[in-house]
């Protein structure tokens, strides 16, 4: 009998990952630009999947949900698959922590505690990965020296990759995490009953 009821609830578990996955892959095409912030940071919603993954079975699925929908859009990037890596490591930068303090703390104090850790991890994690590994990687692609003129355009304070990091890419990155953090706290508690812990 537990043994029926464990295979149910790991098929119920895959299935909605997958579904979620889906439905985050769907997600990162409905981007759109924030005027005060340079074109190239486009908002979505994509992790809002992964975060309600992570509150429902641990940072583990969140991790997946990301892994899956970055995969997913890679088939028709026009970034080389930078984009999706940032996307990938600043996403589960904001999934883990807030996975793992639920996971401790299962109440509304907990999922807020996780939320801000991950939204503040989340941050930091896009000013050190786009310092020293996206944002010289996309130079690759695109002169840094014209995504910087581009930048300070929209940012007049922004004349280096340390003043585009940190007036653009980390205040835009903690918009990010906070909008898609009230949504999982809004949305989670009235899905959560589907799904199987």
């Amino acid at each position: 009998m537990m043994e029926a009821v464990s295979r149910c609830n790991n098929t119920r578990r895959m299935v909605w990952t997958a579904l979620l996955s889906s439905v985050a892959a769907v997600l990162m095409y409905i981007d759109m630009a924030i005027p005060i912030f340079p074109n190239f940071l486009k908002m979505d919603l994509s992790d809002l999947p992964a975060l309600i993954a992570a509150f429902a079975w641990g940072p583990a699925a969140g991790v997946l949900v990301e892994l899956v929908k970055n995969l997913l859009h890679a088939f028709t990037t026009s970034t080389a698959g930078i984009g999706e890596a940032a996307n990938f490591l600043i996403g589960s930068a904001l999934v883990v922590p807030a996975g793992m303090i639920y996971r401790q703390f299962r109440i509304k104090k907990g999922a807020l505690a996780g939320l801000v850790a991950g939204i503040l991890i989340m941050g930091l994690t896009a000013a050190l990965a786009n310092y020293f590994l996206l944002l010289p990687f996309y130079s690759r692609l695109i002169p840094l020296e014209k995504i910087i003129d581009l930048s300070s355009r929209i940012l007049p304070a922004v004349h280096d990759k340390f003043t585009l990091v940190l007036y653009a890419i980390v205040p835009f990155n903690l918009l990010k995490g906070t909008l898609v953090s009230l949504m999982t706290l809004w949305l989670y508690k009235r899905i959560s009953s589907l799904f199987c812990r």
